[in-house]
């Protein structure tokens, strides 16, 4: 194990780490790359698409938020369900008292959450409901799947993938960060992670699913070296593997929590999500402390994902007697 991973708040890191990212995206994003070629975002700033003031989270966040918040009672995805719930009609875990972002999939689960479909069942499963409503959110159920056999985790990953995006493609994305995140938590470098998931994630995968012609969209990832492509060759969009990719592309190529969050807003697109995705795994890799402090102290409710960092770390010590 690399010792740099030795009393680290991987708590911390997971909150901290995608909710800073995903307050750099929000004042950019739909600008497309063009822009960002002209002024490269270099610092936290706000305002911009939705007028939001510097360090507000979006809907990325705060779902994650719900998903952490839940964990804090145990795994239960009736609680994930009611938490999401809360936040779209309640305003529940919001930088400011105001939902603002809402994706259409993850808009839809919810109604079919309001009218008691089962959680698992909530979530389109067509392939044009592939967008990365589940991956930007997901990372927090790290903590319930890191010491689980393979196959409990996958159940666990499409479970709660499937309460807004259940179509297997969202799954095996979901899947394929979470894998990437807990082997960086087994203190494996990101590259070795990498080289890891190629020898080993489609087998799993195959074994799992029982349709798994879809992998064939995870070629770059599981075949190729994604990380000598230029930027030119990722894209930023809301597709879910896009997503994934441009994450791991952003993680791979930069060695900064920094450097690599910034990295991700300014590919243009679907700005605050990439960076988001990608601020998750960077922090997991370089610790919440590398955040700029500046970056921290502007960043909204802070105290209070201090404070659910605390309480999810007190859960899971308790879960596993650690």
């Amino acid at each position: 194990m690399n010792i740099q991973h030795l009393n680290r708040d991987y708590f911390k890191d997971v909150l901290f780490g995608l909710s800073i990212g995903d307050a750099l995206g929000v004042p950019f994003e739909f600008k497309n790359r063009d822009y960002f070629y002209a002024q490269p975002v270099t610092d936290m700033e706000g305002y911009g698409t939705y007028n939001q003031p510097p360090g507000t989270f979006s809907d990325d966040s705060s779902m994650a938020f719900c998903l952490a918040e839940a964990l804090t009672h145990g795994y239960d995805v009736e609680w994930i369900a009611n938490n999401f719930i809360s936040w779209l009609h309640n305003r529940y875990w919001t930088a400011h008292d105001e939902v603002f972002d809402v994706g259409i999939s993850t808009s839809k689960a919810i109604r079919q959450l309001v009218l008691k479909v089962p959680p698992v069942l909530a979530g389109g499963a067509d392939v044009s409901d592939n967008g990365n409503g589940s991956l930007m959110r997901i990372l927090p159920l790290i903590f319930y799947l890191r010491y689980l056999p393979e196959t409990e985790r996958f159940k666990k990953v499409s479970e709660v993938s499937s309460i807004t995006h259940r179509h297997p493609i969202s799954i095996t994305a979901c899947y394929y960060y979470m894998e990437f995140a807990r082997l960086i938590m087994e203190g494996e470098n990101k590259m070795s992670v990498y080289k890891i998931l190629q020898s080993g994630f489609k087998d799993s995968v195959n074994k799992l699913m029982s349709d798994h012609s879809h992998l064939q969209l995870f070629d770059r990832l599981l075949n190729k070296d994604i990380h000598t492509l230029q930027s030119n060759a990722i894209e930023s969009n809301g597709f879910v593997v896009s997503t994934l990719e441009a994450s791991i592309w952003c993680v791979l190529t930069t060695g900064s929590f920094k450097e690599a969050t910034l990295k991700a807003v300014n590919l243009g697109g679907d700005t605050d999500t990439t960076a988001a995705v990608t601020g998750g795994l960077a922090a997991l890799l370089y610790g919440w402390k590398a955040i700029p402090v500046r970056w921290m102290n502007m960043l909204a409710k802070r105290e209070d994902i201090n404070d659910l960092a605390e309480r999810l770390k007190a859960t899971f010590e308790h879960h596993y007697g650690v």
